[in-house]
């Protein structure tokens, strides 16, 4: 009876022995990536057997290879329900899951198909490969030692599982499999790179087990022997292993690491830790024993600035003086930015002032003198004034910044740097559009420098010239491509992408912006996946200690700053728009005219023809091939290409939240994350998640003057509720709230002393200003709260300027261009406060040259005199 019952399953299964014979050639052609073949074979075996759940699933294989995903994921499906216990219609179905990047589920089809299949090799190593990209390293540990086990003369899996112990923490055990392992080694040659990396590699388990002693002796029998065949590593590692055992030789071999790059300042700083020497706390000695170093390696220019970090008084001016001596008559272009960190000691940067002041007086030309009273080279005059420029640039002294550039520019016009520091001052002072011209003069000097390019590419987009930044752009991407931002996008260009994207949301185009930031965090995720092939790639070829610090950054991956920056501001659009839904449509047709809008469509449809006449240029110059195979990955398709979708999405806080997600335990010291995720919690209801991001913001910085914002909200937020707040959530968010807000203080009370206790701060006025709002305040109150700013103790740069100025404008204020004018008269050397017909003469001098500048005059029309050397006259 029960026969009976799996007979259809059987019949099922199991094949004839033509058709048998047949179902083995499909998995040959299929590895052969004889696709078409291997299609006719298994229509072949379905004539005679529809209902064979491996051929059905070898068919849909071979289909998404070929291009037909929707056919063949359905084949697949089909054929699993039709045999649920066969590990092939699993394995193919992971293998489909896999290229979806759906690693959790396809890890799950793997470990179904080793239920029917445990010792299928290729099961276990993708197994392996999906587990260590998940993290799951106890499972790995298991899966490696079942592949140790079935093939124990694999060099391969003994260091695969050595690797599993240790990334699950059980060093101790990786150990043991070295050690073993190394025991089966027989007949090993010299300079055998694989096994040196593998000897290195048990010298680092032995090192984090603090087995100190018998690391070095291991490193010295290798080393000895000529089995590790890095010098560099195995002196650098041996330094480590005698400093932790505090020998002896520990000094010499610091120093002969010294000797070996005296550019290294771990080298220079382990040699002090050997000695005992902190350079906090021991300054005098260790100035001593860096001045030995400078005279052993005149030429060496770390110990020179080392020196610079700890030296004081008399003796800092006068290492200070050599030092930007030699720098300047070089003419070395990052002498700044090399000692610029000093600048956190006010002492030193009124010294090193005075220094290049000094030798600007001393190599300035006259012609009335015979010869100069210091010997130097003609050209350090010139990169003084640079250096100076760099510097008054810095200290936010930008009229005598821009003198001086001039001045250089008048002594040598060919200089890309001051151009550049110009443009960069520029910006400072809020001039985007001077800034703008000045790196595209910086540009014209060089076309083909490719850093000039990109510069002048992002001062355009700051300027709010996108298209003219894309069109320089396009000088140095593929021809072609369909547009140079969809080249620069797929070449994960994170510059332009948010650049464009910060230049779209200051222009108010939220859903192209949203696009940007998007396409960022789609750069990330690609990096996460690429790590997939090394976790078998690495380990055939040995690379295991590099291997192992590759895991380790892609842990840290989301703490870089481009995806910081691209998350904060992704997820402050979206909180924007669920405030206020209006914004949204107002995006959708963008508030443009007739003419716009027609304007707009045609350009699409251009767009599109040169799309479709690149593809087809692009398919007629592909090599043709028999064998198509066009991969189990799904490309990237995008159909929201304007980013409306994205911008209307009913799930606009859920996809905030995603974005910050990462960023709880990977931007911990950053607090506009946390601000960033308050935002998001509190209007997901999430109380406990808000309790949590304003404590935390809190600990980094209790002033700080946008959580000032916050815990005035959450407390209004919490008065105004309807019902209270259930447990536990609620009493735990309260008493956060009543610990940063006495529940005796009255919001209004604790706003007024918040900002009687930060009166002189531009910030802490405007968040006072933005506190009041979400408290109910009358416009006039915040208008006349927000013109405070004007006062002369009041600190205030251009950012926080610009800021005041758009929370006026989204108050709707008629008070903003009074604003502007005092704004404008106050930052002499901006334009982001002129008038608006200001601002459409200083854009169209920002897209001209000098030459175009000459043209003009010669012809009689006059440029603007709204750049920033009439300004500082004007001033």
């Amino acid at each position: 009876m029960s026969k009976k019952a799996v007979a259809p399953k059987e019949s099922n299964r199991y094949l004839s022995s033509k058709e048998s014979t047949l179902f083995k050639e499909l998995l040959s052609l299929y590895e052969a990536k004889q696709l078409k073949k291997g299609l006719k074979t298994a229509d072949q075996i379905l004539k005679k057997h529809p209902e064979h759940g491996e051929t059905l699933c070898m068919k849909g294989l071979v289909l998404v290879h070929m291009g037909r995903r929707e056919e063949g994921v359905e084949l697949v499906r089909k054929g699993i329900r039709m045999d649920l216990t066969s590990h092939i219609v699993w394995h193919v179905f992971g293998l489909i899951q896999k290229g979806e990047k759906k690693y959790e589920d396809a890890l799950k089809s793997y470990t179904q198909a080793l239920r029917f299949d445990k010792d299928n090799m290729n099961l276990l190593r993708d197994v392996a490969q999906l587990q260590t990209q998940l993290r799951v390293y106890d499972g790995l540990v298991e899966t490696r030692h079942t592949l140790l086990r079935l093939r124990p003369t694999a060099r391969q899996n003994w260091i695969a599982l050595a690797v599993a112990y240790h990334l699950s923490g059980h060093l101790a055990e990786a150990k043991k499999v070295l050690a073993e392992y190394e025991k089966t080694l027989k007949n090993v040659p010299h300079y055998d790179v694989e096994h040196s990396e593998t000897l290195l590699y048990h010298v680092r388990v032995l090192e984090e087990l603090e087995q100190h002693s018998e690391a070095l002796a291991l490193l010295d029998v290798s080393a000895k022997d000529r089995t590790i065949v890095d010098k560099t590593a195995i002196m650098e590692i041996r330094a480590r292993l005698l400093l932790k055992l505090k020998s002896d030789e520990a000094e010499h071999a610091w120093k002969v690491l010294v000797e070996h790059n005296p550019e290294c300042y771990d080298y220079y700083k382990g040699y002090m830790l050997n000695q005992g020497l902190s350079l906090d706390e021991n300054p005098a000695e260790a100035l001593a024993i860096l001045h030995e170093f400078s005279i052993q390696f005149p030429k060496a220019n770390v110990p020179r600035r080392l020196s610079l970090s700890l030296a004081s008084g008399e003796e800092f001016q006068t290492l200070a003086q050599a030092y930007l001596l030699s720098g300047l008559t070089k003419g070395i272009p990052s002498l700044f930015v090399d000692v610029k960190s000093l600048y956190t000691d006010t002492t030193k940067l009124k010294s090193l002032q005075d220094i290049a002041e000094s030798i600007r007086k001393d190599t300035t030309p006259d012609p009335s003198v015979a010869s100069s009273s210091v010997s130097t080279e003609p050209t350090t005059y010139l990169w003084v004034l640079y250096f100076l420029a760099q510097h008054y640039s810095y200290l936010s002294e930008y009229l005598k910044a821009l003198e001086l550039l001039e001045l250089a520019i008048a002594h040598t016009p060919t200089l890309p740097e001051l151009y550049t520091c110009k443009a960069r001052t520029l910006k400072r002072a809020g001039d985007f559009f001077g800034a703008s011209r000045a790196m595209e003069d910086a540009r014209l000097l060089d076309g083909q420098d490719r850093f000039l390019n990109t510069k002048s590419a992002k001062y355009r987009m700051r300027a709010g010239f996108i298209d003219e930044a894309s069109a320089l752009l396009g000088l140095f991407t593929k021809k072609d491509a369909p547009s140079p931002g969809a080249d620069l996008e797929e070449m994960q260009s994170l510059f332009y992408l948010l650049e464009e994207g910060d230049a779209h949301r200051r222009a108010g185009r939220l859903n192209l912006a949203l696009k940007k930031y998007a396409a960022v965090q789609r750069v990330f995720d690609d990096y996460e996946d690429d790590q997939y092939d090394f976790h078998g790639y690495s380990l055939r070829k040995f690379t295991i200690n590099i291997y192992l610090n590759v895991l380790n950054w892609e842990d840290h991956l989301r703490s870089h700053p481009s995806y910081i920056k691209a998350a904060i501001a992704a997820s402050r659009i979206f909180v924007n728009v669920f405030d206020n839904p209006k914004i949204a449509s107002g995006n959708i047709d963008g508030g443009a005219t007739d003419a716009e809008k027609k304007a707009k469509k045609k350009a699409k449809k251009a767009q599109k023809e040169k799309e479709d006449a690149a593809k087809k240029a692009a398919s007629a110059t592909a090599p043709t091939s028999t064998n198509e195979d066009k991969g189990l990955d799904v490309p990237y398709k995008d159909d929201d290409p304007d980013g409306i979708k994205l911008l209307s999405s009913p799930e606009l806080l859920e996809l905030a939240a995603k974005l910050l997600q990462p960023l709880t335990t990977l931007a911990q010291s950053n607090i506009e994350v946390w601000i960033a995720i308050y935002d998001v919690a509190i209007r997901r209801d999430k109380h406990l998640q808000a309790a949590q991001a304003l404590t935390h913001a809190r600990t980094l910085d209790p002033e700080y003057p946008d959580l000032h914002v916050r815990v005035v909200h959450a407390r209004h937020f919490v008065s105004t509720l309807p019902e209270p707040i259930p447990s536990p959530s609620g009493p735990v968010f309260i008493e956060t709230i009543q610990k940063m807000l006495p529940e005796e203080v009255s919001p209004e009370t604790f706003n007024s002393q918040y900002l009687q206790n930060h009166s002189t701060s531009g910030k802490a006025i405007l968040a006072t200003a933005q506190a009041s709002c979400a408290l109910g305040a009358s416009l006039q109150e915040m208008e006349d709260l927000i013109f405070t700013v004007l006062r002369d103790e009041v600190q205030l740069d251009i950012k926080t300027a610009l800021e005041i100025s758009s929370f006026l404008k989204e108050l709707k204020s008629s008070r903003l261009d009074e604003l502007h004018q005092a704004f404008d008269v106050r930052f002499t050397v901006s334009t982001a406060f002129k008038t608006s017909d200001e601002l459409t003469k200083l854009r169209e001098w920002a897209l001209t040259t000098k030459a175009n500048d000459s043209k003009s005059s010669d012809n009689g029309v006059d440029a603007p005199v709204e750049n920033e050397a009439e300004l500082g006259k004007d001033a």
